[in-house]
């Protein structure tokens, strides 16, 4: 499965009928498009708009215990972690968020559930 496949797995089961009334915090679950392929023209849009290198997958802004939110760098079995990806899950942990890397979006349903209970 590609990244996105594990992404896309995990948005379909947050939207579950089931998983909504257990978790309804998971409303709140987003995307950041910051990958991806693009000619330069919008690339550069992007970046005079705001996009930034590195930025985590998925954010849930739910406060929890002594965490403010949670964001989740998705990554394939075998994906690597850049140095700019690295930075900010650092530079986010440091302000108060739960930040993790998942492998494989069964990886990151545990992260969310584990995370909202």
């Amino acid at each position: 499965m590609t990244e996105s496949q594990h992404q896309s797995n995990i948005i379909k089961w947050s939207q579950q009928p089931t998983v909504r009334r257990k978790y309804p915090e998971l409303k709140l679950l987003f995307h950041i498009p910051n990958g991806g392929r693009r000619d330069p023209i919008e690339g550069r849009h992007l970046k005079q708009q705001g996009v930034k290198r590195g930025v985590p997958d998925l954010c849930l802004p739910v406060p929890k215990g002594e965490h403010h939110g949670l964001f989740i760098e998705m990554k394939t079995e075998i994906g690597r972690v850049s140095e700019y990806q690295k930075w900010w899950l650092s530079q986010l942990t440091e302000k108060g968020y739960q930040c993790a890397v998942c492998r494989g979006w069964e990886e990151a349903v545990k992260c969310l559930e584990d995370y909202l209970k």
